[in-house]
């Protein structure tokens, strides 16, 4: 919407004009707008649901908008795998691709609404999203939100992600927002309260670089603060955060966690009231408020805590935001987005091969791909046999057709399906009526008729997410164990006591370890709206397997680091080879993909694969060895690429090496290169006797003197 110019006096056309020359930049732009506000009005624009300005024409603005894995929370959109699933795909032109398509849908959506005068919640297009956050603990419930455990490999897609939602036209397609901001991974139930102690050098190495490249590197608009304290400052308010963003050259708008800022003073205590919260904040330089204590604006401005200064400065930035956006223009180059391109057939198809590569294999004794022309009958069981909520994960949208792992394999399969709840997700029963195990006889009657059983368990984000989601009864969000719920072990034990070929196929958003050694393993993640076309498609042999772990699965919570520990000593493949299940990296396909050459020149990895197996899809992984004493423990991922290879093909793929990669730090929190000596690897998964005892097969390396 055009702003009005109806203004009589010489000095506001003039102050007009100004704001409606294009030739100036947007931050001159948004200077001279603001100049037109009172200071009530520039306060009340600080809100995350900014009320209209009638007499300059702004209409009314809320900023909350998700997108973490497709358009969220705004009705009917393209449903993709969750994040983690996203991330297990190794492959950042796709996670771009995702990002690109979740901004069109946005802007149709956006566009509809606008037409309708409708400004509401989850209808704008500052998206909060990617949640590159660290997933350094298995425990934590919202991991699944984030790219993994790996700053390499979180800041690859998150970058990505970015520059496919902000596009790269005259005008941001949509706005990305970096989050949480900073040192943030659980618990959840203490999240309000929470002082995550963090060394300088755990800082620099790993819970800040990702946040470094994005400001960096993909120009992002947006960075949200965390709920949690950092070393005694309160996230959203920190001065060694805020520094740091200035350091980094940001210059979009910082926004609090959702009513993060009233944690300040009820839960951090680091205030005495809302007053002195609200100006803590926007004092440190966070512009707008996800919550409601930005109210108190203008009392802290009468009680002298802050300045009409602080509260322009802020407004600048969020208007600056919105003309990024082109919302006060008009933008020819999305503004014809129709709204039918929302969960669209192409858009849909797409989410499909995001679900074929996203979905990880861990076992295989050969029952994989299944022989269809020698079964007669499949059963399908497991609570997550036939659940929406197993492909959804959280922060999502509303897709208008679900295939469940069930439907995917009726579908596929032209014999007979026998499905079985089997037990509850989480309850001793499925009825309220009936006694405990009320759906285990039933489970074992289909087992025993069938051929092949697919057993469907694991967890959805009812059990395994945010604070506060409804019906979350495991610890406000968090996982207290690596277990399956109680209901789902005894039908984990009573199905694969009776002798079926069985495949496990477990749908959760990190490391679950089943207690079982079943003939086949599948880890779906959340796989999106086709997540069971998906499934069937592997477990038949039309699509390999590819999908990577981007997260190390343990055995057990009893030998992890404490929770509340956020050192990362003992903690992810990097520093520890202790108590793993499955190693970061790892994944099986139908193929024999191996490197077989390797050389290294001038930041470039020359890697010669060749596929001795069935067609296949595959992800070459690079890892650097640093021997000087401030590196971490092990490895570290510093490259990867995709391929796909028929049956007896050999490909040579350049991989680039960032020069970053050769950089350590010390205890001080200084990053510079201090290895003369490293050694590079190449192969399918990591270069740990794990990865190759798992996949038989070993990784080849160079040797790199600097």
């Amino acid at each position: 919407m055009m702003i009005s110019s109806d203004n009589t006096t010489h000095e506001r056309m003039i102050i007009m004009k100004k704001y409606l020359d294009k030739t100036l930049s947007p931050q001159e732009r948004a200077e001279a707008l603001v100049a037109e506000m009172t200071v009530e009005e520039q306060a009340s624009q600080l809100r995350y649901d900014a009320p209209a300005i009638e007499r300059l024409g702004i209409p009314a603005y809320n900023w909350w908008n998700e997108g973490i894995h497709g358009l969220a929370r705004s009705g009917m959109a393209t449903l993709f795998p969750q994040t983690i699933g996203l991330a297990a795909m190794f492959d950042t032109e796709m996670v771009g691709r995702v990002a690109e398509i979740t901004a069109d849908e946005a802007r149709a959506k956006y566009n509809a609404y606008q037409k309708r005068g409708d400004n509401d919640i989850f209808k704008g297009l500052t998206l909060w999203a990617p949640n590159i956050n660290i997933f350094r603990d298995p425990r934590w419930g919202r991991g699944h939100e984030t790219y993994g455990e790996d700053p390499f490999l979180t800041a690859e897609n998150g970058k990505a992600y970015v520059k496919g939602l902000q596009g790269d036209g005259e005008v941001l397609k949509t706005a990305a927002c970096a989050k949480h901001f900073a040192v943030h991974s659980g618990p959840e139930a203490l999240r309000h309260e929470f002082d995550a102690q963090a060394t300088p050098k755990d800082l620099e190495e790993t819970y800040l670089p990702a946040f470094e490249e994005l400001v960096k590197e993909a120009k992002v608009e947006g960075v949200m603060g965390a709920y949690n304290c950092v070393n005694g400052e309160p996230a959203c308010a920190s001065e060694y955060l805020m520094e740091k963003l200035r350091e980094w050259g940001f210059d979009g708008y910082f926004v609090s966690d959702c009513w993060a800022i009233r944690d300040f003073h009820e839960n951090h205590k680091v205030t005495s009231n809302a007053v002195e919260s609200a100006a803590m904040a926007l004092k440190a330089g966070c512009d707008v408020n996800c919550g409601c204590t930005y109210v108190n604006l203008l009392a802290a401005l009468g009680q002298g805590l802050i300045t009409e200064e602080d509260i322009t400065r802020a407004c600048v930035h969020l208007m600056r935001t919105r003309i990024r956006l082109g919302m006060f223009d008009g933008c020819t180059e999305y503004d014809s987005i129709p709204f039918e391109t929302a969960a669209c057939p192409e858009n849909k198809q797409f989410s499909l091969e995001c679900a074929r590569r996203s979905m990880v294999l861990l076992r295989n004794n050969g029952l994989l791909p299944l022989d269809e022309k020698k079964l007669g009958t499949i059963a399908v069981i497991g609570p997550n046999a036939d659940s929406r909520a197993a492909l959804e994960g959280n922060y999502c949208g509303t897709a208008d057709r679900y295939i469940t792992f069930a439907e995917g394999i009726q579908d596929r399969f032209a014999g007979r399906v026998i499905c079985a709840e089997g037990c509850h997700l989480y309850k001793e029963k499925s009825s309220v009526l009936a006694v405990a195990g009320d759906r285990y006889a039933e489970a074992e009657a289909a087992a025993e008729c069938a051929d092949v059983v697919v057993l469907c368990v694991g967890l959805d984000a009812s059990i395994e997410g945010e604070e506060g989601d409804t019906g979350n009864e495991f610890s406000s969000g968090d996982k207290k164990t690596l277990l399956l719920p109680d209901s789902q072990r005894e039908l984990v034990r009573r199905i694969t006591a009776l002798g079926k070929p069985t495949v496990i196929v477990c749908a959760a958003g990190s490391s679950i370890n089943t207690e079982s050694q079943p003939d086949a393993l599948i880890h779906t993640f959340y796989p999106g709206s086709e997540g069971g076309k998906a499934l069937a498609e592997l477990l038949f042999g039309d699509v390999s397997p590819s999908a990577k772990l981007p997260v190390t699965f343990y055995e057990s919570t009893e030998r992890l680091p404490d929770f509340t520990d956020y050192s990362m000593k003992d903690r992810t493949y990097r520093n520890t080879t202790e108590n793993v299940l499955f190693p970061f990296g790892f994944g099986l396909t139908y193929g024999d993909v191996r490197v077989t050459d390797l050389e290294y020149r001038d930041g470039t990895a020359y890697v010669t694969a060749e596929n001795s197996g069935a067609p296949t899809e595959d992800v070459i992984e690079l890892y650097l060895k640093d021997y000087s004493a401030e590196a971490v423990k092990n490895v570290s991922l510093c490259g990867f690429r995709r391929l796909s290879l028929g049956s007896g093909e050999s490909v040579t793929v350049q991989i680039s090496v960032p020069e970053k990669c050769f950089t350590a730090v010390d205890e001080k929190g200084t990053r510079r290169i201090f290895g003369k000596r490293f050694t590079l690897y190449a192969g399918t998964h990591q270069p740990d006797a794990l990865s190759a005892s798992l996949s038989g097969s070993e990784c080849i390396s160079t040797e790199i003197e600097l």
